[in-house]
Protein backbone atom coordinates (compact mmCIF):
# COMPACT_ATOMS: atom_id res chain seq x y z
CA UNK A 1 0.00 0.00 0.00
CA UNK A 2 1.44 3.30 -1.24
CA UNK A 3 1.75 6.10 1.76
CA UNK A 4 -0.07 9.38 2.10
CA UNK A 5 1.76 12.30 -0.15
CA UNK A 6 2.54 15.64 1.00
CA UNK A 7 4.20 18.77 -0.63
CA UNK A 8 6.12 20.60 2.05
CA UNK A 9 7.00 24.86 2.31
CA UNK A 10 9.01 26.13 0.44
CA UNK A 11 11.26 26.15 3.94
CA UNK A 12 10.67 22.98 4.75
CA UNK A 13 11.94 22.24 0.85
CA UNK A 14 14.81 23.37 1.64
CA UNK A 15 15.41 21.85 5.25
CA UNK A 16 15.14 18.58 3.29
CA UNK A 17 17.57 18.82 0.86
CA UNK A 18 20.10 19.76 3.61
CA UNK A 19 19.63 16.41 5.69
CA UNK A 20 19.54 14.65 2.00
CA UNK A 21 22.48 15.74 1.31
CA UNK A 22 24.34 15.36 4.65
CA UNK A 23 25.00 19.22 5.19
CA UNK A 24 22.29 19.11 8.39
CA UNK A 25 23.73 17.80 12.15
CA UNK A 26 20.57 15.50 11.90
CA UNK A 27 18.98 13.20 10.01
CA UNK A 28 15.54 13.88 10.89
CA UNK A 29 12.78 16.50 10.70
CA UNK A 30 12.01 17.48 14.69
CA UNK A 31 15.32 16.76 16.38
CA UNK A 32 15.35 18.05 19.64
CA UNK A 33 17.20 21.38 19.43
CA UNK A 34 17.25 21.47 15.84
CA UNK A 35 15.11 23.65 13.74
CA UNK A 36 14.56 21.88 10.84
CA UNK A 37 10.67 20.76 11.12
CA UNK A 38 8.15 19.26 9.38
CA UNK A 39 4.44 20.01 9.69
CA UNK A 40 1.79 18.10 8.50
CA UNK A 41 -1.57 18.61 8.03
CA UNK A 42 -3.71 17.01 10.78
CA UNK A 43 -5.10 14.22 8.60
CA UNK A 44 -1.40 13.26 8.10
CA UNK A 45 -0.15 13.68 11.64
CA UNK A 46 -0.32 10.27 12.68
CA UNK A 47 0.26 8.39 9.70
CA UNK A 48 4.06 6.21 10.09
CA UNK A 49 5.12 6.93 7.06
CA UNK A 50 4.66 10.25 4.79
CA UNK A 51 6.13 10.81 1.37
CA UNK A 52 7.18 14.19 0.59
CA UNK A 53 6.74 15.57 -3.08
CA UNK A 54 8.20 18.84 -4.82
CA UNK A 55 5.61 20.89 -5.87
CA UNK A 56 5.18 19.14 -9.66
CA UNK A 57 4.74 15.75 -7.56
CA UNK A 58 8.20 13.96 -7.98
CA UNK A 59 8.84 11.95 -4.83
CA UNK A 60 11.74 13.14 -2.90
CA UNK A 61 11.56 11.13 0.33
CA UNK A 62 9.46 9.10 2.88
CA UNK A 63 9.47 10.45 6.46
CA UNK A 64 9.39 8.12 9.22
CA UNK A 65 7.84 9.01 12.41
CA UNK A 66 9.78 7.89 15.77
CA UNK A 67 8.82 7.39 18.99
CA UNK A 68 9.85 10.22 20.06
CA UNK A 69 7.88 12.17 17.57
CA UNK A 70 10.80 12.98 15.18
CA UNK A 71 10.48 12.47 11.24
CA UNK A 72 13.65 10.15 10.12
CA UNK A 73 13.89 11.31 6.71
CA UNK A 74 14.46 8.46 3.73
CA UNK A 75 15.94 9.65 0.61
CA UNK A 76 14.14 8.50 -2.47
CA UNK A 77 15.73 10.96 -4.91
CA UNK A 78 17.19 15.06 -5.26
CA UNK A 79 15.25 17.62 -6.78
CA UNK A 80 15.74 17.65 -10.63
CA UNK A 81 14.62 21.08 -11.41
CA UNK A 82 15.39 24.58 -10.18
CA UNK A 83 17.66 27.95 -11.44
CA UNK A 84 21.73 26.44 -10.33
CA UNK A 85 20.66 23.01 -9.91
CA UNK A 86 24.03 22.00 -10.92
CA UNK A 87 25.73 24.41 -8.23
CA UNK A 88 24.01 22.71 -5.09
CA UNK A 89 26.74 20.15 -4.52
CA UNK A 90 27.02 18.09 -1.50
CA UNK A 91 29.28 18.29 1.43
CA UNK A 92 30.93 15.10 0.62
CA UNK A 93 31.29 16.19 -3.45
CA UNK A 94 32.77 19.47 -2.63
CA UNK A 95 35.44 17.79 -0.20
CA UNK A 96 36.25 15.07 -2.86
CA UNK A 97 36.05 18.07 -5.65
CA UNK A 98 36.99 20.86 -4.07
CA UNK A 99 39.79 20.00 -1.14
CA UNK A 100 41.77 22.26 0.42
CA UNK A 101 40.42 25.38 -0.99
CA UNK A 102 39.48 27.85 1.82
CA UNK A 103 35.67 28.14 2.17
CA UNK A 104 33.49 31.03 2.04
CA UNK A 105 29.84 31.74 3.39
CA UNK A 106 28.00 33.88 0.90
CA UNK A 107 24.83 35.58 2.43
CA UNK A 108 24.42 38.87 0.51
CA UNK A 109 25.97 41.22 -2.49
CA UNK A 110 29.62 41.42 -2.19
CA UNK A 111 31.22 44.69 -1.30
CA UNK A 112 34.53 46.09 -2.21
CA UNK A 113 35.83 45.73 0.89
CA UNK A 114 35.21 42.06 0.67
CA UNK A 115 36.47 41.51 -2.63
CA UNK A 116 40.06 43.09 -1.44
CA UNK A 117 39.63 40.41 1.21
CA UNK A 118 38.83 37.33 -0.82
CA UNK A 119 41.59 38.63 -3.28
CA UNK A 120 44.21 37.24 -0.78
CA UNK A 121 42.70 34.26 0.38
CA UNK A 122 43.79 31.93 -2.66
CA UNK A 123 41.56 28.65 -4.18
CA UNK A 124 38.09 29.69 -2.81
CA UNK A 125 34.68 27.99 -2.25
CA UNK A 126 32.21 30.69 -2.13
CA UNK A 127 29.09 28.97 -0.15
CA UNK A 128 26.64 30.53 -1.10
CA UNK A 129 23.87 30.13 1.49
CA UNK A 130 20.57 30.24 -0.40
CA UNK A 131 17.62 29.37 1.39
CA UNK A 132 14.05 30.28 1.53
CA UNK A 133 13.96 33.97 4.01
CA UNK A 134 17.44 34.94 2.29
CA UNK A 135 17.70 38.14 3.86
CA UNK A 136 19.51 40.52 1.25
CA UNK A 137 18.54 38.87 -2.49
CA UNK A 138 16.43 36.33 -3.72
CA UNK A 139 18.50 33.29 -4.17
CA UNK A 140 18.85 33.24 -7.68
CA UNK A 141 20.46 37.05 -7.08
CA UNK A 142 22.58 36.00 -4.77
CA UNK A 143 24.24 33.45 -7.05
CA UNK A 144 24.09 35.40 -9.97
CA UNK A 145 25.65 37.55 -7.85
CA UNK A 146 28.42 35.48 -6.32
CA UNK A 147 29.33 33.85 -9.94
CA UNK A 148 30.19 36.99 -11.08
CA UNK A 149 32.44 37.94 -8.63
CA UNK A 150 33.94 34.53 -8.54
CA UNK A 151 34.55 34.80 -12.39
CA UNK A 152 36.45 38.03 -11.47
CA UNK A 153 38.70 36.13 -8.46
CA UNK A 154 41.89 34.30 -9.40
CA UNK A 155 40.38 30.59 -8.78
CA UNK A 156 37.08 30.64 -6.83
CA UNK A 157 34.08 28.22 -7.21
CA UNK A 158 30.56 28.87 -6.75
CA UNK A 159 28.41 26.47 -4.12
CA UNK A 160 25.07 26.81 -3.36
CA UNK A 161 23.06 25.34 -0.35
CA UNK A 162 19.76 25.98 0.83
CA UNK A 163 20.07 26.94 3.94
CA UNK A 164 16.89 28.98 5.12
CA UNK A 165 15.53 31.14 7.97
CA UNK A 166 13.52 29.98 10.72
CA UNK A 167 12.66 32.86 12.55
CA UNK A 168 15.27 32.15 15.54
CA UNK A 169 18.59 34.19 14.92
CA UNK A 170 20.60 32.00 17.31
CA UNK A 171 19.58 28.63 16.16
CA UNK A 172 19.81 29.79 12.50
CA UNK A 173 23.34 30.89 13.40
CA UNK A 174 24.33 27.74 15.22
CA UNK A 175 22.75 25.58 12.21
CA UNK A 176 25.02 27.56 9.58
CA UNK A 177 27.95 26.95 11.05
CA UNK A 178 27.34 23.48 11.48
CA UNK A 179 26.31 23.52 8.31
CA UNK A 180 29.36 25.29 6.89
CA UNK A 181 31.90 23.46 8.53
CA UNK A 182 30.25 20.18 7.02
CA UNK A 183 31.76 21.53 3.47
CA UNK A 184 34.74 22.47 4.62
CA UNK A 185 35.64 19.01 6.61
CA UNK A 186 34.46 19.71 10.08
CA UNK A 187 37.36 20.66 12.51
CA UNK A 188 40.59 20.29 11.48
CA UNK A 189 39.26 20.18 7.78
CA UNK A 190 39.27 23.07 5.42
CA UNK A 191 39.48 26.37 6.10
CA UNK A 192 36.31 28.29 6.97
CA UNK A 193 37.07 32.18 6.75
CA UNK A 194 33.71 34.60 7.29
CA UNK A 195 33.40 37.77 5.41
CA UNK A 196 34.43 41.27 7.16
CA UNK A 197 30.89 43.53 7.44
CA UNK A 198 32.52 46.84 5.46
CA UNK A 199 32.26 48.17 2.88
CA UNK A 200 30.02 48.94 -0.43
CA UNK A 201 28.38 46.45 -2.76
CA UNK A 202 30.32 46.42 -6.13
CA UNK A 203 29.12 48.92 -8.90
CA UNK A 204 29.87 45.74 -11.40
CA UNK A 205 26.38 43.98 -9.59
CA UNK A 206 24.23 47.09 -9.76
CA UNK A 207 22.14 45.17 -12.24
CA UNK A 208 21.70 42.35 -10.71
CA UNK A 209 20.75 44.27 -7.25
CA UNK A 210 18.29 46.68 -9.27
CA UNK A 211 16.46 43.87 -11.03
CA UNK A 212 15.87 41.94 -7.78
CA UNK A 213 15.19 45.03 -5.33
CA UNK A 214 12.93 47.28 -7.80
CA UNK A 215 12.13 50.55 -6.32
CA UNK A 216 8.36 50.30 -4.76
CA UNK A 217 6.98 52.07 -8.12
CA UNK A 218 8.66 49.47 -10.04
CA UNK A 219 7.70 46.49 -8.15
CA UNK A 220 5.05 43.93 -8.31
CA UNK A 221 2.13 45.10 -6.56
CA UNK A 222 -1.09 43.70 -5.46
CA UNK A 223 -3.71 46.00 -4.61
CA UNK A 224 -6.14 43.95 -2.06
CA UNK A 225 -9.77 45.64 -1.64
CA UNK A 226 -11.76 43.67 0.71
CA UNK A 227 -15.01 44.53 2.12
CA UNK A 228 -18.67 43.76 2.88
CA UNK A 229 -21.27 43.78 0.04
CA UNK A 230 -22.14 46.86 -1.14
CA UNK A 231 -19.15 48.30 0.70
CA UNK A 232 -17.99 50.11 -2.78
CA UNK A 233 -15.10 47.89 -2.75
CA UNK A 234 -15.44 46.93 -6.57
CA UNK A 235 -16.79 50.45 -7.81
CA UNK A 236 -13.34 52.02 -6.08
CA UNK A 237 -11.18 48.74 -7.70
CA UNK A 238 -12.93 49.74 -10.86
CA UNK A 239 -11.55 53.35 -10.45
CA UNK A 240 -8.34 53.00 -9.31
CA UNK A 241 -7.78 50.30 -12.37
CA UNK A 242 -8.78 53.30 -14.40
CA UNK A 243 -6.57 55.68 -13.28
CA UNK A 244 -3.97 53.17 -13.65
CA UNK A 245 -4.94 52.97 -17.64
CA UNK A 246 -4.90 56.29 -17.56
CA UNK A 247 -1.06 56.89 -16.33
CA UNK A 248 -0.03 54.13 -18.84
CA UNK A 249 3.59 53.65 -16.95
CA UNK A 250 2.35 49.98 -15.18
CA UNK A 251 0.28 46.94 -16.76
CA UNK A 252 -2.10 45.84 -14.93
CA UNK A 253 -5.02 43.03 -14.45
CA UNK A 254 -8.35 43.46 -12.96
CA UNK A 255 -9.31 40.11 -11.75
CA UNK A 256 -12.97 40.93 -10.63
CA UNK A 257 -14.76 38.77 -8.83
CA UNK A 258 -17.86 37.65 -11.69
CA UNK A 259 -15.37 36.98 -13.97
CA UNK A 260 -12.75 34.64 -12.39
CA UNK A 261 -16.01 32.85 -11.06
CA UNK A 262 -16.80 32.09 -14.74
CA UNK A 263 -13.03 31.50 -15.63
CA UNK A 264 -10.69 30.38 -12.84
CA UNK A 265 -13.47 29.10 -10.37
CA UNK A 266 -16.53 27.67 -12.21
CA UNK A 267 -18.20 24.86 -10.28
CA UNK A 268 -17.16 26.36 -6.81
CA UNK A 269 -20.28 27.02 -4.55
CA UNK A 270 -20.74 29.75 -2.21
CA UNK A 271 -19.85 27.28 0.70
CA UNK A 272 -17.48 29.01 3.56
CA UNK A 273 -14.96 26.53 1.92
CA UNK A 274 -15.10 26.84 -1.54
CA UNK A 275 -15.49 30.87 -0.97
CA UNK A 276 -11.86 30.62 0.80
CA UNK A 277 -10.29 28.01 -2.42
CA UNK A 278 -11.79 30.76 -4.61
CA UNK A 279 -9.65 33.58 -2.81
CA UNK A 280 -6.99 31.54 -2.56
CA UNK A 281 -7.21 30.72 -6.39
CA UNK A 282 -7.52 34.76 -6.62
CA UNK A 283 -4.43 35.32 -4.57
CA UNK A 284 -2.08 32.49 -6.79
CA UNK A 285 -2.70 34.13 -10.10
CA UNK A 286 -2.09 37.42 -8.10
CA UNK A 287 1.24 36.88 -6.88
CA UNK A 288 2.52 34.99 -10.04
CA UNK A 289 1.59 38.62 -12.21
CA UNK A 290 3.44 40.68 -8.97
CA UNK A 291 6.52 38.38 -9.89
CA UNK A 292 6.63 39.37 -13.27
CA UNK A 293 6.57 43.24 -12.64
CA UNK A 294 2.63 43.42 -12.80
CA UNK A 295 0.29 45.41 -11.14
CA UNK A 296 -3.27 43.38 -9.71
CA UNK A 297 -6.77 44.95 -8.61
CA UNK A 298 -8.77 42.14 -6.94
CA UNK A 299 -11.85 43.13 -5.01
CA UNK A 300 -13.11 40.15 -3.15
CA UNK A 301 -15.30 40.55 0.23
CA UNK A 302 -12.62 37.92 1.29
CA UNK A 303 -13.98 38.05 5.32
CA UNK A 304 -11.31 35.74 6.83
CA UNK A 305 -7.93 36.83 8.05
CA UNK A 306 -6.15 33.68 8.22
CA UNK A 307 -7.44 33.43 4.12
CA UNK A 308 -6.15 37.12 3.37
CA UNK A 309 -2.67 36.21 5.40
CA UNK A 310 -2.22 33.58 3.24
CA UNK A 311 -2.75 35.73 -0.08
CA UNK A 312 0.08 38.17 1.47
CA UNK A 313 2.25 34.88 1.95
CA UNK A 314 1.88 34.13 -1.28
CA UNK A 315 2.99 37.49 -2.76
CA UNK A 316 5.46 38.00 -0.41
CA UNK A 317 6.94 34.52 -1.74
CA UNK A 318 6.94 36.02 -5.64
CA UNK A 319 9.06 39.43 -4.21
CA UNK A 320 6.01 41.03 -4.82
CA UNK A 321 3.72 44.32 -2.84
CA UNK A 322 1.07 43.37 -1.07
CA UNK A 323 -1.33 46.39 -0.42
CA UNK A 324 -4.71 45.85 1.96
CA UNK A 325 -7.75 48.39 1.71
CA UNK A 326 -10.33 47.68 3.64
CA UNK A 327 -13.10 49.35 3.01
CA UNK A 328 -15.31 49.92 5.49
CA UNK A 329 -18.51 51.03 5.07
CA UNK A 330 -20.86 49.88 7.99
CA UNK A 331 -23.14 47.07 7.30
CA UNK A 332 -26.29 48.81 8.11
CA UNK A 333 -24.79 51.67 5.03
CA UNK A 334 -24.33 48.41 2.73
CA UNK A 335 -27.87 46.88 3.77
CA UNK A 336 -29.43 50.13 3.08
CA UNK A 337 -27.79 50.36 -0.62
CA UNK A 338 -28.46 46.67 -1.29
CA UNK A 339 -28.58 46.88 -4.98
CA UNK A 340 -29.26 43.54 -5.51
CA UNK A 341 -31.61 42.53 -3.16
CA UNK A 342 -28.82 39.94 -1.34
CA UNK A 343 -29.05 41.46 2.08
CA UNK A 344 -33.18 41.34 2.20
CA UNK A 345 -32.62 37.55 0.69
CA UNK A 346 -29.93 36.87 3.53
CA UNK A 347 -32.67 38.11 6.24
CA UNK A 348 -35.08 35.74 4.98
CA UNK A 349 -32.59 32.95 5.18
CA UNK A 350 -32.62 32.46 1.35
CA UNK A 351 -28.80 32.59 1.30
CA UNK A 352 -27.11 30.80 3.93
CA UNK A 353 -23.86 31.69 5.22
CA UNK A 354 -24.34 35.38 3.72
CA UNK A 355 -21.29 37.68 5.16
CA UNK A 356 -22.25 40.34 7.93
CA UNK A 357 -25.93 38.41 7.88
CA UNK A 358 -24.94 34.86 8.94
CA UNK A 359 -21.46 34.78 8.45
CA UNK A 360 -18.68 36.75 9.93
CA UNK A 361 -16.57 39.46 8.59
CA UNK A 362 -13.47 40.13 10.30
CA UNK A 363 -12.21 43.01 10.09
CA UNK A 364 -8.58 43.40 9.03
CA UNK A 365 -5.97 44.63 11.79
CA UNK A 366 -2.94 45.10 8.82
CA UNK A 367 -4.70 47.25 5.97
CA UNK A 368 -2.45 49.83 4.69
CA UNK A 369 -5.67 52.07 4.57
CA UNK A 370 -9.22 52.02 5.26
CA UNK A 371 -11.80 54.02 3.60
CA UNK A 372 -15.42 54.74 4.83
CA UNK A 373 -17.41 55.30 1.23
CA UNK A 374 -20.59 56.71 3.07
CA UNK A 375 -21.98 59.82 1.47
CA UNK A 376 -19.16 60.32 -0.41
CA UNK A 377 -18.52 60.64 -3.95
CA UNK A 378 -16.06 57.95 -5.59
CA UNK A 379 -12.93 60.38 -6.20
CA UNK A 380 -13.10 61.55 -3.13
CA UNK A 381 -13.12 57.85 -1.09
CA UNK A 382 -10.60 56.98 -3.78
CA UNK A 383 -8.43 59.75 -2.60
CA UNK A 384 -7.71 58.12 0.15
CA UNK A 385 -6.17 55.21 -1.16
CA UNK A 386 -4.15 57.13 -3.99
CA UNK A 387 -2.51 59.32 -0.86
CA UNK A 388 -1.85 55.80 0.84
CA UNK A 389 -0.71 54.95 -2.53
CA UNK A 390 1.89 57.44 -2.81
CA UNK A 391 2.75 57.66 0.84
CA UNK A 392 4.37 54.28 0.54
CA UNK A 393 6.14 55.11 -2.76
CA UNK A 394 3.81 52.34 -5.14
CA UNK A 395 2.34 55.03 -7.51
CA UNK A 396 1.82 58.10 -7.35
CA UNK A 397 -1.63 58.96 -9.12
CA UNK A 398 -3.26 62.22 -7.56
CA UNK A 399 -3.41 63.78 -10.75
CA UNK A 400 -6.77 65.76 -11.51
CA UNK A 401 -8.80 64.18 -13.31
CA UNK A 402 -11.44 65.46 -16.04
CA UNK A 403 -14.25 67.19 -14.92
CA UNK A 404 -17.18 64.60 -15.77
CA UNK A 405 -19.71 65.29 -18.22
CA UNK A 406 -22.95 64.45 -15.68
CA UNK A 407 -22.13 64.86 -12.26
CA UNK A 408 -20.67 62.15 -10.03
CA UNK A 409 -22.64 59.39 -8.29
CA UNK A 410 -22.34 59.13 -4.67
CA UNK A 411 -21.02 55.36 -4.19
Amino acid sequence: MSSPQHCPTPRELDDLELIVSGAAPVASFGTPGSPLTLTLPDALAGEPVVELVDPEGLPLALVHLEADGARRVEPLTTAQHGPFRRLHLTPAEVRAQHAGRTVVPVTGPVTDDQLAQLTGLGPLVLLALVGHGTPDLSPVALLRATLRVAADLPDAVVVAVPLAAHDDAEADHDLGVQVTAAYAGGPGGDRVVGLVEAGEPLASLDDILEADQPAPDRQGLVLFFTGLSGSGKSTLARALVDRLLEQGLRTVTSLDGDVVRRNLSAGLTFSRADRETNIRRIGWVAAEISRHGGVVVVSPIAPFAETRAQVRDMVDEAGGAFFLVHVATPLEECERRDRKGLYAKARRGEIPEFTGISSPYEEPEDADVRVDTTGRTIDDALGDVLDALAEAGYADLRVAAPQPVVPERII
